[in-house]
C-alpha cells in the first residue's frame, strides 16, 4: 500500500483546532509572567513573591493536567477540551473584575492552570490521528501552541500601559479564548481510534514503569525550563538590567519566539535521526547556555544565550513527546498528562529557584548554575537508560524499531479495523 502523505494520514481539522486551543490556552497560562513587573509595583512585591505568583499557574497545570488527562481517555478530547476552555474564564473574570489583593492574585494565579492542563488535551487528540512515522511532527505542530507565550509578552503590558490597568487585560483575555472555543467545536474531532477507558489503577500501572519517571525528568527540563523561562524573563530583564516594564518583555519576546516556533524542529529531526540523538545534544546545549548566563553578561550577550536556550529547550520538548507516543502508544491519554503535569513541576520550580536564591544571596547566578547542572545531569540519565531501551523499544539513535513499528501498524489496522 502507497504510503499516505502526512496531511493524508490524519486530520486536519483536529490538527488546527488542537493548536488554536493550545495556543490560546498557552497566551493565558502565561498572562501573569509580563503582567508581574507591573502588578509587583502596585502590591510591593519582593523577588520571592514575584517568582511565586508567576509560578503558581504552573503549579496550578501541574495538577490539573492530570486531571484532564484523564478525562481525556474517559469522555474523549473534545468534550474534555470543551469543558477546560469554559473553566478558563473562571479566572479570567475574577482577575479582571475581583482581584484587589496579592491574595487575590495566588488565586487567580492557581486558577490560570486550567488553561496550561491544555496540553493533555490537545496533544492526545492530535496524536491518535497520526501514525508511528508523523508522531514527531504532528505532535510537534500542536505543541507548537506554546508560541502564544508571545502575544502575552508583546501586548499584555501594553494593553495595561493602554488601558491604564493590567485588570483589563484580564477581561480582553475572554474575547481569543471564546473565538478558539468556536473553531474548536466547529473542526476537533476524536479519532475514531480512541482507547478504551481508562481507570485510575492504569495511572497506578504506568507509575511503577520506571520510564514514566525518566520521561518525567526529561520533560521537566525542556518543558519547564521554557514555560518558567517564558513566565520569569521579563522579571529577569527588569529587575538584573532595569528594563521598564514593556522593553522588558520585549526583550523576553525575542527569547521566546525561538523556542515556540521550533518545537515542530525538534519533532521533525527526532523523527529523522531519532529522539535519543537530539536529545542529548540539546540537553548540552541549554546546559552550557545556562551556565553562560549565570556570568550576568551584557544585556545583548544575555539575549544572544537566552534565544538559543530556549531554542533548544523548544525542541526538547517536541524531541521528548516524538518518544513519548512511541513507547505508550496504548496510553497516549495517561502518560501525556503525567509527564505534562511533570513539565508544569519544571516550570513552577525554576522561576522558584531563581527568584528564592536572588532574594537570599543577591544575585541570579547561582539559580542559573543550578538549572545547568540539571541539564547536563540528563545527558547522564539518557546515556545510561538507552541501553535498556536499545534492547526494547527504540533502535539505534532513538528511532522506533522496525520490527516493532510493523508489529504496530499489523495491530492496529487488525484490532480497529483501519487501514495501516
Amino acid at each position: 500500500m502507497e504510503k499516505k502523505t502526512f496531511l493524508q494520514s490524519g486530520h486536519k481539522g483536529s490538527l488546527f483546532s488542537s493548536f488554536l486551543y493550545f495556543d490560546i490556552s498557552f497566551m493565558i497560562w502565561v498572562m501573569l509572567g509580563p503582567l508581574a513587573v507591573i502588578i509587583a509595583g502596585d502590591f510591593q512585591l519582593d523577588a520571592a513573591q514575584k517568582a511565586s505568583l508567576v509560578a503558581l499557574p504552573a503549579l496550578g497545570g501541574s495538577i490539573l493536567r492530570v486531571v484532564l488527562g484523564f478525562l481525556t481517555d474517559t469522555i474523549g478530547p473534545k468534550k474534555t477540551g470543551i469543558l477546560g476552555m469554559l473553566l478558563t474564564v473562571v479566572p479570567l473574570v475574577y482577575g479582571w473584575k475581583f482581584a484587589d489583593s496579592l491574595q487575590d492574585m495566588y488565586f487567580v494565579a492557581l486558577m490560570l492552570g486550567i488553561a496550561g492542563a491544555s496540553f493533555a488535551v490537545a496533544l492526545p487528540l492530535v496524536s491518535r490521528w497520526y501514525p508511528p512515522e508523523y508522531q514527531g511532527l504532528a505532535m510537534g505542530i500542536a505543541g507548537a501552541g506554546n508560541s502564544g507565550t508571545i502575544f502575552s509578552t508583546l501586548f499584555a503590558n501594553r494593553l495595561a500601559q493602554h488601558f491604564g490597568s493590567w485588570h483589563v487585560v484580564f477581561g480582553l483575555a475572554l474575547i481569543p479564548i471564546a473565538l478558539s472555543f468556536i473553531v474548536f467545536i466547529l473542526l476537533a474531532k476524536d479519532s475514531p481510534n480512541q482507547p478504551a477507558p481508562r481507570k485510575l489503577a492504569d495511572y497506578g500501572r504506568v507509575l511503577k514503569q520506571k520510564d514514566t519517571w525518566l520521561f518525567c525528568i526529561f520533560y521537566m527540563v525542556t518543558f519547564g525550563g521554557f514555560s518558567g523561562m517564558a513566565n520569569y524573563l521579563t522579571i529577569f530583564f527588569n529587575t538584573q538590567y532595569g528594563l521598564k516594564a514593556v522593553t522588558a518583555a520585549d526583550f523576553a519576546t525575542i527569547c521566546i519566539i525561538a523556542g515556540s516556533f521550533f518545537r515542530p524542529v525538534g519533532g521533525w529531526l527526532s523523527d529523522k535521526i531519532g529522539g535519543i540523538r537530539m536529545l542529548i545534544v540539546l540537553y548540552a546545549v541549554v546546559g552550557l547556555a545556562l551556565a553562560g548566563i549565570s556570568t550576568l553578561p551584557s544585556l545583548a550577550v544575555t539575549t544572544v544565550i537566552l534565544f538559543i536556550c530556549m531554542m533548544s529547550l523548544g525542541m526538547g520538548n517536541g524531541a521528548v513527546f516524538q518518544l513519548v507516543p512511541q513507547r505508550f502508544r496504548d496510553e497516549v491519554g495517561i502518560i501525556t498528562g503525567i509527564v505534562g503535569a511533570a513539565g508544569g513541576l519544571g516550570g513552577y520550580f525554576l522561576p522558584t529557584i531563581l527568584g528564592n536564591l536572588k532574594l537570599s544571596t543577591g544575585s541570579f547566578t547561582p539559580g542559573f548554575l543550578i538549572l545547568s547542572v540539571i541539564a547536563l545531569s540528563c545527558i547522564l540519565i539518557i546515556s545510561i537508560a538507552q541501553r535498556e531501551w536499545k534492547r526494547s523499544w527504540i533502535g539505534e539513535g532513538g528511532k522506533v524499531g522496525t520490527a516493532l513499528h510493523s508489529v504496530q501498524l499489523a495491530g492496529d489496522s487488525l484490532s480497529k479495523g483501519t487501514n495501516a
